[in-house]
């Protein structure tokens, strides 16, 4: 299962994942955020990333130039949109840029897990809301037959059933690896460990 940790806004957090190496980091750009970083701030921070890890950046309704820009320019390699964008502008930055696209979606009932079960965004991410750290009724989302990344109130006290149940391509954790606003190392270990240490067994038990 693939791990991805939002919200990285300091070098010492990228010194940390650098270390950790999970799979995927977030950057916000959304400005209401308060782990918001603006285009130079991200632009640093990818500069000190491990190539080992891919930066989504996280975006609210923002313009799609800005988006495809900051994809061209290999400060984010992969876009999350969350706001009221349509399938065309989900695959106008597939076409223009080439790069992945994440849609995120709100789950409060069924149909809106459905609404989008045939989007041709790369990957979905099923959350409680944006970045709320809430969880959601997980039933609601059923059989999912594609990829998809799940949030919202994951962290390293409560992920194993989420690890020994399966299903999700991926965990996104931004809140729950906090101490005082702040990335948590210590948390962020936790979690990259039990993932990990989960996979082996997966793999051992396959062979």
């Amino acid at each position: 299962m693939k791990i991805k940790i939002c919200g990285l806004s300091r070098p010492e957090d990228i010194a940390c994942v650098n270390r950790l190496l999970p799979d995927y980091i977030g950057f916000v750009f959304w400005p209401k955020s308060r782990r918001a970083v603006t285009r130079e701030q991200a632009a640093q921070l990818k500069a000190l990333l491990s190539p080992l890890v891919r930066a989504v950046g996280v975006f609210v309704d923002a313009p799609l130039e800005e988006i495809a820009g900051l994809l061209a320019d290999g400060i984010i390699d992969i876009a999350q949109r969350h706001g009221r964008e349509t399938e065309e502008d989900i695959r106008y930055l597939q076409e223009t840029t080439g790069r992945p696209v994440i849609k995120a979606v709100k789950v409060h009932e069924r149909s809106d897990v459905e609404a989008w079960l045939d989007s041709g965004a790369d990957y979905l991410l099923f959350d409680s809301g944006m970045g709320s750290g809430k969880a959601f009724d997980r039933s609601l989302l059923g059989e999912i037959g594609r990829p998809y990344f799940l949030a919202g109130g994951l962290g390293p006290d409560n992920l194993e059933p989420v690890l020994v149940q399966g299903g999700p391509y991926g965990v996104d954790l931004s809140s729950s690896v906090e101490t005082e606003g702040r990335k948590d190392p210590e948390k962020m270990r936790r979690v990259v460990e039990l993932v990990r240490q989960y996979d082996m067994i997966g793999n051992s038990d396959g062979e």
